[in-house]
């Protein structure tokens, strides 16, 4: 009860008025379709408002159209707007530029990069603990409290960047949690890893998916015993089937998976009923955009409209994302939109020489069914060449190589397929590990 005491106060010293935040959101998930809804547009609005008088990039846009914030109220209006991308921040970045911006508190931060070059945002104070609530309420639908015990697993994104010890040690007292790197995953590592939660016995884990299912593939291999926690969130990346199955096999505990990003301010987390991810609506607008840019319940584009990052609004942004809404009500009884699935990043899907573009999971069908083999990645070099590496464990022989050639052929009997047999294959600079890349210059979303 102590730690939970400590934690609760940790983060209201960080940002006053964080508790009383946290117990409306936690009330709020119990709230109707309609009121989240109503909540929802009455924060477009004013978001809507605040850009059009304060940022010369919404202004001149909106004027642009013959628009005022008054023409923007509901979810639907959003479409009169332009989708905007990473480019076009990058070209407009003094027009988004907030008048008295040296008046807000703020963090400058960059994206992750995973999915192309990395980009240069602003997040304010009050949106990034806004953030964090809604985050330990997501974990809250699977039972987790303020303060229970956890253990981390992951990079610079979820806070296991460049600190001090000393910082380290504090961050992981006030928060009563165990934090483990994915940077560095040998075999001395893990088994570190494995005895620290032996002795710790955490409540709940989180981390990436990637990190998480090779931890757990490292654990079932060396057959040794691991605490289980009572629920692992994961995060950052596509969580596929086979990685969830044996990350709950693993931990012997359910896993529920979640969808956040600070540029642009979406999320999403998966209850225990795991009929999808409840989309948050407190922060954000989650639409899904077809190739005519309109809003429909469905399967898109993911596009995000923060609500209350002042320091640099996104409206309209193109996450590079793409998911499935759906508009049916989780059995739970809660109200959100649910997303039903996150097929992935844009450069997650590669395209053949004969037109067609092939999502990164038919690889990891394929190969995860290959014998003796730890690790793998496809990148795309460029539109008839694939290079997939592949981390050997034992004998690779070339009957399993032309197994792989053989399945990829059948979809594009014109790749190039490159097999090179690797002692490393290294992650990004946030420690994630990326299955499939795509090197092409081009957009390949038709």
């Amino acid at each position: 009860m102590l730690r939970h005491q400590l934690f609760k106060l940790t983060h209201e010293l960080a940002s006053p008025g964080f508790n009383s935040m946290y117990h409306r959101l936690s009330d709020n998930q119990w709230a109707s379709r309609s009121n989240l809804r109503n909540q929802q547009e009455k924060n477009l609005h004013n978001a809507i408002n605040y850009a059009y008088n304060n940022v010369p990039f919404y202004n001149k846009m909106l004027k642009s159209r013959g628009l005022r914030p008054e023409n923007i109220r509901t979810i639907e209006d959003l479409k009169k707007l332009p989708i905007i991308n990473k480019n076009v921040i990058r070209e407009n970045w003094k027009d988004l530029i907030p008048r008295g911006l040296s008046k807000l508190s703020y963090y400058d931060r960059t994206t992750g990069g995973s999915t192309g070059n990395p980009l240069q945002y602003r997040i304010t104070k009050f949106d990034r603990f806004l953030s964090g609530a809604l985050m330990y309420r997501g974990w809250s639908y699977s039972g987790y409290e303020l303060g229970d015990k956890m253990f981390f697993l992951g990079g610079s994104s979820i806070g296991l960047g460049k600190k001090s010890q000393l910082s380290h040690f504090a961050n992981e007292f006030a928060r009563n949690t165990k934090m483990l790197s994915s940077f560095d995953l040998d075999n001395t590592e893990m088994e570190n890893y494995v005895n620290k939660l032996n002795i710790n016995k955490p409540s709940y884990g989180y981390g990436y998916a990637s990190s998480l299912y090779f931890f757990s593939k490292w654990i079932e291999k060396t057959d040794i015993s691991v605490h289980s926690p009572k629920a692992i969130y994961t995060t950052a990346e596509t969580l596929l089937p086979h990685m969830r199955k044996t990350i709950e096999a693993v931990f012997n505990c359910e896993v529920h998976n979640a969808y956040g990003l600070n540029d642009g301010g979406v999320s999403a987390h998966e209850c225990s009923e795991h009929s999808g991810l409840h989309i948050d609506t407190e922060r954000s607008v989650m639409e899904v955009v077809d190739s005519d840019e309109q809003i429909e319940s469905g399967s898109g584009h993911i596009v995000a409209t923060s609500l209350w990052n002042n320091s640099m609004p996104f409206i309209r942004y193109d996450t590079g994302d793409i998911g499935t809404i759906s508009d049916e009500l989780c059995s739970c009884g809660r109200g959100h939109m649910l997303l039903k699935e996150i097929a992935g990043r844009q450069q997650e899907l590669l395209l053949t020489p004969e037109g067609k573009y092939i999502h990164g999971e038919f690889f990891s069908h394929i190969i995860w069914e290959i014998d003796n083999i730890i690790e793998f990645q496809v990148v795309q070099e460029d539109l008839h060449t694939i290079v997939i590496k592949i981390i050997p464990d034992g004998v690779f022989d070339r009957k399993q190589n032309d197994t792989i050639i053989d399945y990829i052929h059948r979809r594009s009997p014109t790749w190039n397929v490159k097999i090179q047999l690797v002692d490393k294959i290294d992650k990004t600079i946030g420690g994630k590990y990326r299955f499939v890349i795509n090197n092409m210059n081009t957009n390949i979303i038709p």
